[in-house]
């Protein structure tokens, strides 16, 4: 393959890597405004600028389209954690390549309303989308793993390592959105996360 055509295909997959983040936070604004069962995905595509044909060539249903916020999101701390200096310990580099990634997500913001709040909060609590979570978590620890393995030495289907440390990794991030959406005065998600890493750190010590 030339230049030329990898640079086309490269611009492709980001295309479509951007279509899907657009029509997933369509997905999750519509649902907290209007609740589950007034969303359609002729709205969400609607949102997004694209037809309901281009939203079924991503994603089978609107579940799902909200899920994949959470695994587009590790994706991109896997590859945040990546590029992370080698020589910074383990823990440090999850979390500046997590605080990253927060950063840039509405679910960052402490000042968020409490209608918004209250309404990401029935959202999470959808029977309907209680197995699309489960999967996007799934795919989010293998993400993890992944990256935790090279940069530790290890190997994530011979060493149980990488596994264990991407599935507190991935549990830690559950457990700070749904702290952070329970009710009371706003709370800082990246405090949250800096205090749960925090935690980890000190009984998961690098191999």
């Amino acid at each position: 393959m030339g230049s030329d055509d990898r640079e086309r295909s490269g611009l492709r997959e980001r295309k479509k890597r951007e279509t899907r983040i657009a029509l997933s936070w369509a997905a999750i604004r519509l649902t907290v405004e209007r609740g589950w069962d007034n969303v359609r995905v002729e709205d969400i595509a609607a949102e997004a600028g694209v037809s309901p044909r281009t939203f079924n060539n991503y994603f089978s249903s609107k579940g799902e389209a909200i899920a994949a916020r959470h695994v587009e999101r590790a994706h991109a701390i896997a590859e945040d954690l990546r590029a992370q200096p080698a020589d910074k310990p383990l823990w440090e580099a999850i979390t500046d390549a997590a605080l990253s990634q927060f950063a840039l997500g509405l679910d960052a913001r402490p000042e968020a309303s409490d209608e918004r709040t209250a309404g990401l909060r029935l959202m999470v609590q959808e029977p309907a989308l209680q197995t699309e979570f489960v999967k996007a978590n799934m795919a989010a620890e293998a993400e993890f793993a992944a990256v935790i393995a090279e940069r530790t030495g290890t190997d994530v289907t011979r060493d149980l390592y990488p596994n264990l440390v991407a599935g507190a990794v991935s549990a830690a991030i559950v457990a700070v959105t749904q702290q952070s959406l329970r009710p009371g005065p706003p709370v800082s998600v990246q405090d949250l996360l800096r205090e749960a890493f925090g935690r980890l750190s000190q009984g998961l010590t690098t191999p």
